[in-house]
């Protein structure tokens, strides 16, 4: 038996002694190291997440999709030199025969698995999982466990930077400051890019050396903001793309409102709500606007850009904490003495309390 969280109703998750894995053909079975919690996490945890009203994710289930870990044991048709390689892997598992799979679109397969999130995969925020050995990706040694975990939102961070589809010294607008709006900054920085965030937590996207942050709040309601308005206010500049990487119902329609015509709005963020978007401004500035699921075209590119030290993502890491503690995580608290940081990671092999 091995420990693992398991979520047994909206606000309900507990740590239960459940059956170890054992690797079926064609998978590998992990030594889990870290686990990321991210917002799909939350929404499994309240109630909220969309799949769970639709029938793709049901009670009790394991969550856990950004990981990294070490392969212990393969199962048959697995080559045994993956046996003690450090590893994560893509989230999106596709069934590996239908028309999306076989043109390289398995991340909206129709009857895909998402790892910890839809049912059919239990997740990574147990001491061990099995997984799919077709979809894991190895982790150089300069990438540790902590960066390791964070190669999924990266991964989703790669693909919004890609699809802004920018040459160097063109300027980008981010709107969010979470995990994913800083990975999305800090990757576009690595590519030579003009970078300016638009959200909340300016302090800490200052710290990182953003110092063109600005703030959300002081955005007036039905004009764009000018230059004479104080310095945390969103300056007039044409922004040749923007990426909405929030969770606001009205960030999707002030993307399009501010990107300059004939450029791209790339949307990652996902809110509770209908968003609502004028689609006469699309049309009448012949804006490109690009929907991003999943992280699985740029997990290669994120794992190299962490080797490269062309970022490190370990500053938003803000804490590790034991499965014990996930629940409360899950719940909204914040551990003691955890950074400014947006991200929380799990370590199921520490005790209760253990850093």
């Amino acid at each position: 038996m091995m420990r693992a969280l398991v979520v047994t109703a909206p606000g309900k998750a507990e740590v239960r002694e459940v059956p170890m894995p054992i690797a079926a053909p064609g998978q590998v079975i992990v030594d889990v190291e870290r686990v990321g919690v991210c917002g799909t996490d939350v929404e499994l945890f309240t109630g909220e997440m969309s799949y769970l009203h639709s029938g793709a994710s049901s009670y009790p289930l394991r969550p856990g999709h950004e990981w990294s870990g070490t392969v212990r044991s393969v199962g048959a048709g697995v080559g045994e030199s993956w046996i003690g390689r450090r590893v994560t892997g893509d989230t999106m598992i596709g069934c590996g025969d239908c028309r999306r799979c076989l043109a390289g679109r398995h991340h909206v397969c129709p009857e895909r698995h998402e790892l910890g999130i839809r049912d059919g995969l239990p997740g990574a925020l147990a001491e061990r999982m099995a997984f799919p050995a077709a979809y894991l990706h190895p982790l150089p040694d300069s990438v540790d466990a902590v960066a390791g975990a964070m190669v999924e939102p990266a991964g989703n961070a790669q693909r919004c930077v890609d699809a802004a589809d920018l040459a160097a010294g063109e300027r980008l607008l981010i709107l969010g400051t979470g995990t994913i709006g800083l990975l999305t900054a800090m990757l576009a920085r690595a590519r030579g890019l003009e970078v300016h965030l638009l959200g909340q937590e300016l302090e800490f996207a200052r710290s990182l050396g953003f110092s063109q942050s600005w703030d959300v709040a002081s955005l007036p309601s039905t004009t764009l903001p000018s230059t004479t308005l104080p310095s945390t206010t969103l300056p007039t500049l044409s922004w040749d793309a923007v990426v909405d990487a929030t969770n606001a119902p009205s960030m999707p329609g002030l993307a399009i409102s501010l990107v300059e015509p004939g450029r791209r709005v790339v949307h990652i963020g996902l809110s509770g709500t209908p968003s609502m978007i004028d689609t006469r401004d699309a049309v009448l500035k012949d804006v490109t606007t690009v929907g991003i699921l999943g992280a699985s075209a740029g997990l290669a590119d994120a794992i190299a850009a962490f080797a490269a030290g062309a970022i490190d993502p370990r500053p938003l890491v803000a804490a590790t904490v034991g499965l014990e503690e996930a629940a409360a995580v899950l719940s909204g608290s914040r551990p003691a003495g955890a950074g400014p940081g947006p991200k929380i990671q799990i370590n199921p092999r520490i005790a209760y309390g253990g850093r």
